[in-house]
């Protein structure tokens, strides 16, 4: 258990250096973006700080998903539009 809680931890800090979203995180980490958020949610016991934390910038990134959404949407159809 203590290595999950150890990978929890530098997932956590990870989020919190790069302002990283889920799905960034669990690419870099090589798991489940349900790992990763498992692991974070679990943080609360271990380290209620650094969980607080790691929940502001994931509540930020998840109100601008709809923004990054649609700014892929517009750069997918003007590289459409050049081919």
């Amino acid at each position: 258990k203590s290595h999950i809680e150890q990978r929890a931890v530098t997932i956590a800090k990870y989020i919190l250096e790069k302002q990283s979203t889920v799905r960034q995180t669990a690419k870099v980490f090589g798991v489940s973006k349900s790992t990763v958020h498992k692991d974070v949610t679990g943080l609360e016991e271990i380290h209620p700080l650094l969980a607080s934390e790691v929940k502001q910038v994931l509540e930020k990134n998840k109100s601008e998903r709809h923004i990054r959404g649609g700014m892929a949407t517009k750069l997918k159809y003007q590289q459409q539009k050049k081919m």
